[in-house]
């Protein structure tokens, strides 16, 4: 069939297809296998002549019958997955002119990106209302973010390393382990495609005040028996200190990256494959006091040297006519880091003693994961077809983390061996039933966890598939990102250490969709309307133990129950790839069944802070032809609980709680694109604004014993940008 097709495009010879031939491709294509439907993807990069022609068929294909993995760890169309798998790709990434991890998140339903300290500017990713350490994030299929990558992570992976990300929302221990509570997030990097190449620079203003320049470049080569590949990136980055309210503090710290890649693909034979990929991250980042010498001469500041290696390593090779294959594969990570967090005290005495021993310190993180996969396809499984997928794999994490000047010291090493298994049963053309459950022994808990998952799809009416799905899932008692932040508050740092007998954390977690795709001649259009309750036990929080010399000391303990739950609602349309609309709205509710204490003498609360009820976005496309693309972006953030601490000379003259403002922060972004067919190139220029309207914080604390978590919003004020770009055609 693969090669039918293929034939068909190879001798239509066409430089535009019509949106009905995308159509007839796409129905083709629907009888493909999921390999055949990738491998013919790669053919329609190699045979099209024109850009349109990409977005007209290569755009629809994925749009239609988009290939998925995160769902079930094996490659399946969307429309058949039995769980619901958003996908953000590399064009839309560009489209909302992301420059990380973080800024792209933030357009998938259900997600919200939030920055959690003024100084340093830490994030965490929010998946249906939980917080960062219930969400798993992946690279290439693989858990590398360590607990300490996870604070800053997500804003030191950039856009143009990323080829798509898979977004699973809802707990899926049953194929991924701890963590994966909330959702799963799958951050696939640049595959080699074909020969092609951009080069990128993206130059921002934050207000006039400030400039980010962005330096990219891509380049992918295969050869021509498409068995050898290789895609190379770079990104340099260079922003400056933003002062956001004029006191000499950063609100956005100072940035210098560089990081580079690659990824290789080898088919040594037929039906085998072995994958390599390899990343290099380097980052400062400094925030604080403005000022020109060392860090601990300012009179408070945050800085940071990140030096993080990635890699990966996967083999895989089918036999038995298709319906037999093995993966091995392994993924590791180094991270080493140098770090200073300190404030100046008022006290002269106490001032020339910090001199002496300023709070200068050092992390060490290496992460190792290695497993194999075995899937067995059943042509007749009792009634239909069924795919057995079965695995074993052991993940080893350590964190050394130590500030000695504040005794403080993070020693941590969790080993976790997991063994799962997952029956994926084709029951008739229009029922999918999963069944699947995972066995963790985790060093940090004392049993052995199981985790089952059930799954269930219904695609009896044309256009529609109805899914519903309930989990377990697990935390084990260990620090996390937000556990080895240091904060500043009242003129100290705060720290957060583990209770002695902290348990593992559990979750029962239960889904329910409506997925409904109509398409037309010219018109695609469809929504989704998803249900989501996840019941947490024994589920973890901060308790205030009080202050020592250096600040206020918080201890993570096992709370009583919480539940979160809601609703997302998604809408999407397409206009024959001239207009397109994608948008996605939460209304959801998380609390605490017994209240519990966020701040010494503050009241005692259900409701988990930081955390808003209703959020969402939404992106308006506009291609009037093959060389303009204009597109309009927005994020809602609703209003939420913080706690606000009182500091000297901040302002704020007592602890209280503080209900935030809604923000909607809109951006727009139009492009022109120069063809240059003598040379198979083009130049684009491109250009507009971020949070048009600056919907940034107006009442952020001033001077040095200002309150670092007190922080909310748009991660960005008003920030005009323009770009060139120069890339193969």
């Amino acid at each position: 069939m693969f090669a039918i097709v293929t034939n068909i495009i190879r001798d239509m010879k066409l430089t535009r297809f019509t949106f009905s031939s995308a159509l007839f491709l796409c129905c083709l294509l629907s009888e493909l296998h999921a390999q055949e439907v990738a491998d013919f993807q790669n053919e329609l990069h190699l045979y099209s002549p024109e850009s349109t022609f990409q977005d007209t068929i290569h755009g629809k294909i994925k749009e239609i019958d988009q290939v998925v993995i995160t769902g079930t760890r094996t490659p399946k169309r969307k429309t058949d997955s039995p769980v619901i798998v958003n996908l953000i790709n590399s064009k839309t990434l560009d489209q909302v002119v992301a420059t990380t991890l973080s800024e792209g998140l933030k357009y998938q339903p259900g997600l919200r990106v939030e920055t959690d300290c003024q100084t340093c500017n830490y994030t965490q990713l929010r998946i249906n209302g939980l917080q960062g350490g219930y969400s798993q994030i992946l690279i290439n299929s693989r858990p590398l973010f360590s607990p300490l990558m996870g604070l800053y992570g997500m804003e030191q992976i950039p856009t143009n390393m990323i080829d798509r990300i898979e977004v699973v929302r809802g707990g899926v221990s049953a194929l991924y382990g701890s963590s994966a509570i909330g959702g799963t997030v799958n951050v696939i990097t640049k595959i080699p495609d074909g020969n092609n190449f951009s080069f990128t620079n993206t130059l921002q203003s934050i207000k006039g005040k400030t400039t980010d320049n962005i330096i990219t470049g891509n380049a992918s080569f295969v050869n021509q028996d498409r068995n050898l590949g290789l895609s190379l990136f770079v990104n340099n980055r260079n922003r400056g200190m933003y002062d956001a309210n004029g006191d000499n503090y950063s609100e956005l710290p100072q940035l210098k990256d560089n990081t580079f890649g690659t990824n290789f693909f080898f088919k040594p034979a037929k039906n085998h494959k072995l994958e390599l990929s390899f990343s290099s991250i380097n980052e400062y980042r400094y925030g604080g006091e403005k000022v020109d010498k060392a860090a601990y001469l300012a009179k408070q500041s945050e800085e940071r040297t990140h030096h993080i290696l990635m890699g990966s390593a996967d083999y895989s090779f089918s036999f038995n006519d298709h319906k037999n294959s093995l993966s091995i594969y392994y993924g590791g990570q180094k991270t080493d880091r140098k770090h200073y967090t300190g404030i100046h005290p008022d006290d002269p005495d106490e001032l020339a003693a910090f001199f002496v021993n300023p709070p200068y310190g050092v992390s060490d993180v290496i992460t190792h994961q290695g497993g194999v996969q075995f899937n067995n396809k059943f042509v007749k499984f009792l009634i239909g077809s069924s795919a057995l997928t079965a695995g074993l794999e052991y993940v080893y994490d350590y964190v050394f983390d130590e500030i000695p000047t504040y005794r403080y010291e993070i020693d941590q090493t969790t080993r976790n061996f997991g063994a799962y298994i997952q029956n994926d049963w084709d029951l008739s053309d229009e029922v999918n039933f999963l069944a699947g459950a995972r066995l963790d022994k985790h060093n940090m808990v004392d049993h052995a966890i199981f985790s089952p998952r059930l799954s269930l799809l219904y695609k009896g009416l044309p256009n529609t598939q109805f899914r519903a799905g309930w989990g377990t899932g697990f935390r084990a008692p260990q620090a996390f990102d937000t556990d080895l932040h240091i904060a500043f508050a009242g003129g100290g740092v705060s720290r957060i250490g583990l209770a002695e007998n902290l348990r593992e954390e559990r979750s029962n977690s239960f889904t329910a969709s409506a997925n409904y795709d109509k398409a037309t001649e010219h018109f695609i259009a469809g929504f989704t309307v998803e249900g989501f309750y996840t019941k947490l036990k024994d589920a973890f929080f901060q308790f205030p133990l009080g202050q020592d010399e250096f600040g206020q000391i918080f201890q993570k303990r096992n709370g009583d129950e919480a539940v979160v739950k809601g609703i997302t609602i998604e809408v999407r349309a397409n206009f024959d790839y001239v207009v397109q609309l994608e948008a996605g709205f939460t209304f959801q509710k998380s609390q605490f069944k017994s209240p519990v204490e966020n701040s010494a003498g503050l009241e005692a609360k259900r409701e988990f802070l930081r955390t808003p009820n209703n959020y969402g976005y939404a992106t308006v496309t506009y291609n009037p032809n093959r060389n303009w693309a204009i597109t309009a972006n927005g994020v809602f953030t609703g209003s939420m609980l913080l706690a606000h601490v009182a500091g000297e000379g901040t302002g704020q003259t007592a602890d209280e709680y503080f209900e935030s403002p809604s923000f909607t922060d809109l951006g727009i972004r139009a492009g022109h694109t120069f063809n240059l067919p003598k040379m198979k190139s083009g130049i684009e220029v491109f250009g507009g604004l971020k949070n048009i309207f600056d919907a940034y914080q107006k009442n952020f604390d001033t001077g040095k014993n200002r309150d670092s978590n007190f922080i909310y919003g748009p991660n960005m004020p008003r920030t005009v940008f323009f770009g060139l770009r120069f890339k193969s055609i």
